[in-house]
C-alpha cells in the first residue's frame, strides 16, 4: 500500500491544495496533473456532478495507469432553481473569476429575503483503478448565501457560502474549521474509507 500512486485529477491549484491537505496521513504516494504535463485538459460534458466527476477520473486514470479520482464539486442554491450547479466554475462566462461569479450570485439574489436564500455545496468523487470504476462517493454542506462577499481564505464561493451552525462564511473560517464541515471534506473522508477497503 505503501507504494501505491493515487492521481489528483485536477489543474485547480486552489483545489489540489485543499485535497492533498485532506489526503494527509493516508499510505499512498500523492500525485497530480501537473506530474503529468503531456496530459490533456478533460471537457467537462456531463449534466451531472456524478457524470463530470466519472468522465475526469476514468480519463486520468487510464492515461496514468494508475489509481486516480477526480471531483466535480458545485453551489446548487434553491431561489434560482439549484443553479449554478455544475456550471459553478463558469457561471459568469468563459474565463470569469470567482469574484465575477460571487458578483453575478449576489445581483441575482439582491431582493432574496434571508429566509429563502438557502443553498448547498456538492461534491461528488470518482474513483477509478487503471480506467476501471473503483466507486463514487458523495458529500454536502447545507447553509446559506450571504447578503455581500466576506472574509479572505478559500476560494470559489466561499465568500458568500454560510455553512448551517455558522454565522460566518467559509473565507472566514479556518481551513481545519472548513474541511470539518465541507461537502469536500465529507466526499474525501468518505473516499478515504473506501479506498482503504480497496487496497487492504
Amino acid at each position: 500500500m505503501k507504494n501505491k500512486i493515487i492521481v489528483i485529477g485536477t489543474k485547480n491549484r486552489d483545489k489540489l491544495r485543499e485535497l492533498k491537505r485532506l489526503l494527509r496521513g493516508m499510505k499512498l504516494r500523492v500525485k497530480s496533473l501537473a506530474d503529468f504535463p503531456e496530459c490533456e485538459d478533460v471537457e467537462e460534458t456531463g449534466k451531472t456532478f456524478v457524470a463530470n466527476a466519472k468522465l475526469k477520473a476514468r480519463f486520468y486514470s487510464k492515461h496514468t495507469k494508475s489509481l486516480a479520482f477526480a471531483d466535480d464539486s458545485g453551489l446548487m442554491v434553491n431561489a434560482i432553481n439549484g443553479r449554478p450547479g455544475v456550471y459553478s466554475a463558469r457561471f459568469a462566462g468563459a474565463g470569469c473569476t470567482y469574484l465575477d461569479n460571487n458578483r453575478k450570485l449576489l445581483k441575482m439574489l439582491v431582493k432574496t429575503p434571508e429566509a429563502k436564500r438557502g443553498a448547498k455545496f456538492v461534491c461528488v468523487i470518482a474513483i477509478y483503478d487503471n480506467g476501471k470504476l473503483i466507486g463514487t462517493v458523495r458529500g454536502e454542506c447545507v447553509g446559506k448565501i450571504a447578503t455581500e462577499i466576506r472574509g479572505a481564505n478559500g476560494f470559489g464561493y466561499d465568500p458568500v457560502f454560510i455553512p448551517k451552525g455558522f454565522n460566518k462564511t467559509y473565507a472566514e473560517i479556518s481551513a481545519k474549521q472548513k474541511n470539518t464541515v465541507s461537502h469536500r471534506g465529507r466526499a474525501l473522508r468518505a473516499a478515504q474509507k473506501f479506498l482503504q477497503s480497496y487496497l487492504n
